[in-house]
């Protein structure tokens, strides 16, 4: 039988109750407008009734509060989360292709490639060809080909300090990643060490998942959380959890109280993956020394957006498959050689090539080697048709260590870099230099095939060499056409040659002698072009828009501009530079993507702005969805002063009418005590 001051304890409880409710409203309120915090609530239910009567059953025994309650709905977080990894994204690509679209640009004021292209295929040739002879003509049309290399060398060096400035930010984005990823294992700690007390630590959970919030805005986040169990009883829960992040599509990053930080390593130049790499970008690495994959396509967020910036490069990749393998002596050192055989259009035209030439890293069959040079060759095959080879001739040293090249290797898989299927920085500078390369060796080939007076014609392009103030010469190391009808040309000069020869030392040209000239020549007409270190001859491949000049011959003495094809022409004739007009017009004489030499720009602006328009409108309608996912998350657990408000009256109401019924039983019980006896 209860007590008879029973009724006294279950007002009691009531009191509590209301008292809890009231000061966990007042806790909202105060807190409304505090980030990330989640409304709280008591969480109460009705006492255990008491068995008092046999007649008429239990009687009730008040209320019990069980805890204080975040009101939170964990759908709406993931679904936040996963849409603000595509806000970070967009949100870095938006901001970087407004960029290159500005640097790009031709609105008549910024003097960008069609006003500087019509100045030299215009204004300056329509100049020249009223007076071929007259020297302040050509020094005038000399002037504007300097302008339109200028325009090269500077777009290409805004795009270049873009690439820095990106690679910086992706440190940026990296460390942030690490002071996250710190602050949440901390926050699991202090978490558990409360809640295994059985109390719940909500103030500090809504810190955690700010957390997360600004992580997801990085990187893609998965975020698990399983209960601790007793060691001794396996069905009991102790009341920690195991609280787990993973990024970039399922790598630990946090896991309960130990994180997993990541480390930024500059490349030396002998890693560079492009042609047009700077300097120093980083790999990013696990503590434990394991590569984290950049290009990862789970990877998501800001870090995403930023690498495709980086190193976007179309998918344009180098791969292909090892076909032989062997050695060469250099300077008396004797290396490992591989030869890789391609089939991709934009490794067969080594113009659009983007293969770095200091050297670099190339996977084989699996395994990673540093080489110091490749050399780029043309063969055909039974029938006529060409075969694209390069051979990479490998590292000594400590680069490669033990690691040595097996015939075990052909037929297997080889690549350089990643294909990172967007066109980012990597991208314009390789669509840049094919465009000065073909247009250079066309120019410089009508240039060459003329006369100056007197003096054969000379190069009116060429490169700015980069380890010093000379010039490279690039007359007989063309590439831009090859067929086998060329090569055939070269062999049968060849065998010209070798017969003359013959002949002029008063030998007999016969059958034997023609098939062995033959096939000598064969071997010796090859197309090959080296790159790099050991590079034993100097091509095009090393004009890249960032070195692009006006050769220093003729701008130091403009009278060597070829400006007639033979030395009796007239006047009136001019053929050649119709010939040079016919560069800039005729898509037969060059074509870039298709169209003509003038229409570069239109090709570029196509893909720029078709970039950033996507990328605008992707970050609008993704920010717009995390607008919407986080207004429908705040409905659910933020705070809403005039609910509160409401919510103070009602608990303030249960908090009196504990009181009021707490004083009616007190004056009961003093009734009962003082005047009966009872």
């Amino acid at each position: 039988m209860p007590s008879q001051f029973f009724g006294l304890n279950i007002a009691y409880t009531g009191l509590l109750a209301s008292n809890a409710a009231m000061n966990t409203t007042s806790n909202n309120i105060a807190n409304v407008q505090t980030e990330g915090y989640s409304r709280q609530q008591v969480s109460q239910q009705a006492a255990n009734a008491l068995r008092v009567f046999q007649t008429y059953g239990c009687a009730g025994a008040g209320v019990e509060t069980l805890a204080i309650e975040r009101v939170r709905d964990q759908f709406y977080d993931f679904r936040y989360w996963n849409n603000n990894q595509r806000v970070g994204e967009f949100g870095q690509k938006q901001y970087y292709m407004q960029q290159i679209e500005a640097y790009f640009d031709d609105n008549g004021k910024n003097a960008g490639f069609k006003t500087v292209f019509d100045q030299m295929m215009i204004g300056g040739l329509q100049e020249l060809m009223k007076n071929p002879d007259d020297t302040a003509s050509k020094k005038q049309f000399i002037g504007t080909a300097e302008a339109l290399a200028e325009y090269f060398k500077g777009t290409a060096g805004n795009l270049e300090k873009l690439q820095k400035d990106v690679n910086q930010e992706i440190k940026v984005k990296v460390d942030e990643i690490n002071s996250i990823a710190s602050e949440i294992a901390t926050l699991n700690k202090q978490i558990n060490t409360i809640e295994l007390s059985g109390m719940k630590a909500n103030e500090l959970r809504d810190r955690r998942e700010l957390l997360v919030d600004q992580l997801s805005e990085i990187v893609d986040v998965e975020i698990k959380e399983i209960p601790i169990l007793d060691n001794n009883n396996m069905s009991r829960e102790t009341g920690a959890n195991r609280y787990m992040v993973k990024i970039a599509g399922g790598q630990t990053l946090v896991d309960g109280n130990e994180y997993n930080s990541l480390e930024c390593r500059s490349r030396e130049n002998y890693e560079k993956v492009n042609q047009t790499d700077v300097d120093g970008l980083y790999d990013v690495y696990w503590k434990d020394g394991q590569k984290f994959n950049l290009h990862n396509a789970a990877m998501g967020g800001a870090l995403k957006g930023l690498v495709d910036l980086r190193d976007g490069n179309n998918g344009e990749s180098f791969k292909g498959e090892i076909t032989g393998v062997g050695s060469a002596t250099v300077n008396g050192e004797v290396h490992d050689t591989v030869t890789i055989q391609v089939g991709q259009h934009y490794l067969t035209d080594l113009n659009r090539c983007n293969l770095s030439d200091q050297g670099g890293v190339i996977n084989l069959g699996g395994k990673e080697f540093y080489y110091d040079s490749w050399e780029y060759s043309v063969t055909y095959d039974a029938n006529n048709e060409p075969v694209y080879s390069y051979t990479f001739t490998l590292s000594n040293g400590d680069l490669n260590g033990a690691q040595r090249l097996t015939n075990d290797r052909v037929g297997m898989p080889a690549s350089i870099g990643t294909a990172v299927s967007y066109q980012g920085v990597p991208y314009y500078m390789a669509q840049m230099n094919e465009w000065v390369r073909v247009f250079s060796q066309k120019i410089n080939d009508v240039l060459l095939g003329g006369v100056a007076g007197e003096n054969p014609g000379t190069e009116l392009f060429t490169a700015d060499q980069s380890t010093s103030d000379a010039q490279y010469l690039f007359r007989e190391n063309r590439y831009d056409q090859e067929s086998y009808e060329a090569y055939q040309e070269r062999v049968n000069k060849l065998v010209a040659e070798e017969k003359k020869k013959v002949e002029d030392a008063g030998g007999t040209w016969d059958a034997t002698l023609e098939a062995a000239a033959r096939a000598q020549a064969e071997k010796d007409a090859v197309l090959k072009v080296s790159v790099g270190k050991n590079a034993t001859n100097v091509s095009y491949y090393l004009m890249e828009a960032r070195n692009f000049a006006v050769s220093s011959t003729v701008n130091k003495d403009p009278d060597r501009l070829a400006t007639r094809k033979k030395a009796e022409d007239g006047v009136e004739q001019n053929d050649l530079l119709e010939d040079l007009k016919a560069v800039a017009t005729d898509k037969d004489k060059m074509s870039f993507r298709g169209s003509s030499a003038s229409e570069f720009l239109q090709c570029i602006l196509s893909d720029v702005a078709l970039n950033t328009r996507k990328a605008e409108t992707f970050y609008q309608s993704f920010k717009e969805v995390a607008y919407t996912v986080d207004t429908q998350r705040l409905s659910i657990s933020g705070v809403d002063e005039d609910e509160e408000a409401l919510n103070l009256v009602k608990f303030q109401q249960g908090y009196n009418l504990a009181c009021q019924m707490i004083q009616t039983l007190s004056e009961i019980y003093d009734r009962l005590i003082l005047q009966t006896g009872v």
